[in-house]
Formats: structure tokens, C-alpha cells, sequence
């Protein structure tokens, strides 16, 4: 009789139901002879029975009891077969990799998932695992079917596998620095490291406001990625996250260091947690964004507009807009905050022939009333704002290029008697800085150069030639008063001391 009568469907392959055979081969001889005896005693019963002739034993019947009488035989022997293989396994079991040694003692993967329980037992036991039909069709398991309908959406709210976690270290160069008394700032010379993986214009560069995980820069790119790096030690990309499907424009550290802020030209706002590359709050607002500011005492409200006349706020634990900031423009260009919270400015492309009639506006967070929308009167817009770290003045980049002084008290009179002249904006959103000692000015340039002028003085200092494209960002590192990150239009980052 061939093997395929007595090979049962779950057996592990033809060796062994061979090796059942060759053991068994004095079982195969009483199985005959019983099956002898057994047509003798049909005959009997037959003759016995006469002319009625019922047949109660079947000749398929018959067969199938023979097979079944062998089955049993074999399947014994195949189970000793088995578990002696298990208890060969189980004395290497120290000796296997924890992640191989599912698939070496059972040589089925998706057994190995299935089932999580400890191989000593079920070579204890004797028994043979049982494989689902569906896995043994070589179906896929539930955790494949998922990866495989994922799509190419990476940004979706779940954690990331462990291996491609981002773990929050503290660098060891910066240890010395924290907490300690921010030193005179120095105009920086030479390059660190320069870093270009971002495909598209790279719109703003930020250091981390952590002082402790200050060596991580953050990155907003035209290529629809969000990036960190790590800028002090390795000069090395971190991670990169597919939040968006069009441009980033705007994107901020949250106060504690641990989550992204972003907003873009696909109208989405996305808090992203920079370790997981989970969402915590993630909504769709009304218009492109172009701007957001985090408040500056409240961590879970912010600000963000772009290309619409209202200005909103947000609050993150409720995932609406608490406030709407109507301004008779078309665009907001940037948003900055005054320290205690309670007033904020921003910059709108609204220019008429003479003057730039509401193109500062100066904002009551609480009420949403304007509280003056006549601060600048120059027919030039302002792409950007920066607050002075100790007095009580900013600045705003103008298309105009040159940098104009404000005071950041009512009514927020612009000195006339210092203007920071030099560069060249040319209709970029070039941004501009402060030194944390607030000794020194930064600037890029469309020119691709970085400019650095003396605050009191309004003199240039010294000039940069960072980028042969135009340098969108210049910003000082808030614990390491000689350090400098610099972007441009080309998509390259660079780190200078």
C-alpha cells in the first residue's frame, strides 16, 4: 500500500511517515493478519445469513478501517519521531538566537507566531502542533496583511518599530555649557559640518529650546519632509518625518523639547512626538499655513496663519480654534509673540502705493482686537520678526532691504535713526536674530550670504558667504555662544564655529 494512504494531512513531510514504515514493519504484518481473520469471519456471517445476502461490511468500509487501524499505528510512531526531535532542540536552547529559534525547532513561521508557548512543554507533552488551515494555504498573518494595506502614508498615528525610534540623548560637548552663564558671542568662521539630504529649499532651521538637547537641529523643507538632526556632535540626520503631502512652511519645537510643531501647503497642522513619529493633535485648518507660534506661557495653545485674511489659535487638547484674529489682508507672513502673552504682532502683504497701511499689526490675545494697525508706514513688506532677548524693542525684515527697529511698547514707534542696511531680500522670507546676549544681529541674504551687525552700532561686523543660493535662515545656538546654523534655497544645512 502506498505512503499517500498513510500520511495524514498534517504529517511534516514523507521522511518521516517513511521512517514509521521501515519501523513498523512487523506492525504492518499483524495488521494483515488481523484483517485475514477479519475477511474470515465475514465469510461466515455470510454464509450464515443465506439467501438475504445483506452486505454489512462494505468492501470501502473495510478499507477505510484498515487505514484507519494503520493510521493510528503511523501517527504514534510519527509523534515519537517529533517529540524526539523537540528534546534535541531544547537542550540547544541557551545556544539559539531567542528571534531563529521559533522557526528552527518547528521549521514553520507562522506556527512560531501563533503559537507562544514554551517548546520544553510541548516536547513534554508528545504532541503535534496544530496548523490552521489558512496558515498552512501559506496565507499571511493578520500584522503582514496590515503592513501590506499601510500604504505609503508613514505618518499615521502609531508608534514606529523600536529600531526606527529616535532616542532622546543628552550630548556629552554640550554638558559642560548647561546652566551655566551665556558667554560673549563670536562671529563664527569656519564651516562644521554641512548637511544636504533635504531634496527641496529648506524654509527655517531651529535649535532645540532644551538646553540639555540642544545639540538637535529641526528642519522645515519645500520637499514635504520634516527632519533632526544632531548638528553638534555627528552632523547627521536623526530622523524624518512624512507628515505632510505638500511644502513645510512653518515648524517650532514644543517648550519641552519633545514634539514638532508643523504646518504646510497641504492646510494640515501636525504636533508630532519626535521619538515615536506618533500624532498628538493633528486637524486641517481652513487655509495654507505659512506662520505658527507656540504662546509663550501657555505650551498647549498656538497661533498659525497664511494664506487668508484671519489669523487663529488653537488649543491642542481640544483640537479647536478658541480665537479667530480678523485682518483686512490677504496673507499673514510671520507672528511674534511679546514675553508676558497677552499681545502679539503680525505681518500681512498688505501694501497700498504710498504706504504699508496694516502691515504690522499689534494684537490683543485675549480679546482679538487690534490694538494698532499702524506701526509701519514704509511701502514694504515684512516677511519676518525677531524680539530682542533684553530690551524692549524687535525688528522686522523688510523687502525693503534693510532691517527697521521697533519699540515693543505702545505705540511701537520704529526708530528712524538706526536702520540695518546691507543685504539684499529681494522678495525672499529671509529671517533674522538676535544673539542670546543680544550683542549681535543675523541675517541671510538672497545673495546666499549671512550678515552679522553690531546692535548698537547698526554696523556690519562681519559677512558670511554661506550659501551660493539664497540663505532663508541664520540662528544662533542658545548654549554655545560661538555656534551658527545657516539653510538656503538649495536645500543644504550647515553648522559654522
Amino acid at each position: 500500500m502506498s505512503s499517500s494512504l498513510v500520511a495524514y494531512e498534517d504529517s511534516d513531510s514523507e521522511a518521516e511517515a517513511g521512517k514509521s514504515e521501515d519501523a513498523g514493519g512487523s506492525v504492518s504484518r499483524a495488521t494483515l493478519d488481523r484483517s485475514d481473520t477479519f475477511s474470515e469471519h465475514k465469510g461466515q456471517l455470510e454464509e450464515h445469513m443465506g439467501s438475504s445476502r445483506i452486505n454489512i461490511f462494505p468492501e470501502d468500509t473495510f478499507a477505510q478501517h484498515l487505514q484507519s487501524n494503520r493510521k493510528s499505528v503511523v501517527t504514534t510512531q510519527s509523534r515519537k519521531v517529533y517529540s524526539a526531535t523537540l528534546k534535541i532542540a531544547s537542550s540547544n536552547h541557551n545556544q539559539l538566537n531567542p528571534v531563529l529559534k521559533p522557526e528552527m525547532i518547528s521549521g514553520n513561521e507562522s506556527y512560531s507566531e501563533k503559537r507562544a508557548c514554551d517548546d520544553s512543554d510541548i516536547a513534554a507533552q508528545g504532541l503535534r502542533p496544530y496548523i490552521p488551515k489558512r496558515l498552512r494555504q501559506g496565507k499571511s498573518l493578520p500584522h503582514q496583511e496590515a503592513e501590506n494595506s499601510r500604504g505609503g502614508d508613514s505618518c499615521a498615528a502609531r508608534p514606529d518599530p523600536v529600531e526606527e525610534r529616535m532616542s532622546i540623548n543628552t550630548s556629552q560637548y554640550i554638558m559642560p555649557y548647561i546652566g551655566s552663564k551665556y558667554g560673549v558671542t563670536e562671529i563664527p568662521k569656519k564651516l562644521v559640518f554641512q548637511m544636504s539630504k533635504h531634496s527641496g529649499p529648506v524654509n527655517a532651521v531651529w535649535w532645540c529650546p532644551v538646553q540639555k538637547w540642544s545639540h538637535m537641529l529641526l528642519s522645515a523643507s519645500m520637499d514635504k519632509t520634516i527632519k533632526v538632526w544632531d548638528a553638534v556632535d555627528q552632523g547627521c540626520c536623526l530622523k524624518t518625518y512624512y507628515c505632510h503631502t505638500s511644502a513645510v512652511r512653518a515648524v517650532q519645537w514644543s517648550p519641552c523639547g519633545r514634539g514638532v510643531l508643523s504646518g504646510g501647503f497641504d492646510s494640515m497642522l501636525h504636533l508630532t512626538d519626535i521619538e515615536t513619529g506618533v500624532q498628538i493633535f493633528s486637524t486641517r485648518s481652513e487655509f495654507q499655513i505659512s506662520t505658527l507660534k507656540f504662546h509663550p506661557l501657555d505650551p498647549n495653545v498656538f497661533i498659525c496663519g497664511g494664506f487668508s485674511p484671519e489669523v487663529k489659535a488653537w488649543d491642542i487638547r481640544s483640537s479647536k480654534a478658541i480665537k479667530v484674529y480678523k485682518a483686512a489682508a490677504q496673507q499673514t507672513l510671520d507672528i511674534m509673540f511679546f514675553p508676558e502673552g497677552r499681545e502679539f504682532l503680525t505681518t500681512t502683504d498688505a501694501v497700498s502705493q504710498d504706504s504699508a497701511d496694516r502691515t504690522i499689526i499689534a494684537w490683543d490675545f485675549h480679546t482679538a482686537a487690534k490694538i494698532s494697525n499702524q506701526i509701519f508706514h514704509e511701502r514694504y513688506t515684512c516677511p519676518s520678526l525677531a524680539l530682542h532677548p533684553k530690551d524692549p524693542v524687535f525688528i522686522a525684515q523688510t523687502n525693503g532691504n534693510y532691517l527697521a527697529l521697533f519699540s515693543s511698547l505702545r505705540p511701537y514707534k520704529m526708530n528712524k535713526k538706526k536702520r540695518y542696511e546691507g543685504h539684499k531680500v529681494e522678495g525672499f522670507a529671509i529671517g533674522c536674530e538676535f544673539s542670546a546676549d543680544g550683542m549681535v544681529l543675523a541675517t541671510g541674504s538672497s545673495e546666499g550670504k549671512v550678515f552679522f551687525y553690531n546692535y548698537h552700532t547698526a554696523r556690519i561686523i562681519r559677512t558670511l558667504h554661506a550659501h551660493s543660493q539664497a540663505c532663508s535662515t541664520a540662528t544662533f545656538h542658545p548654549v554655545l555662544p560661538s555656534l551658527l546654523a545657516t539653510c538656503d534655497w538649495e536645500g543644504a544645512i550647515k553648522i559654522w564655529q
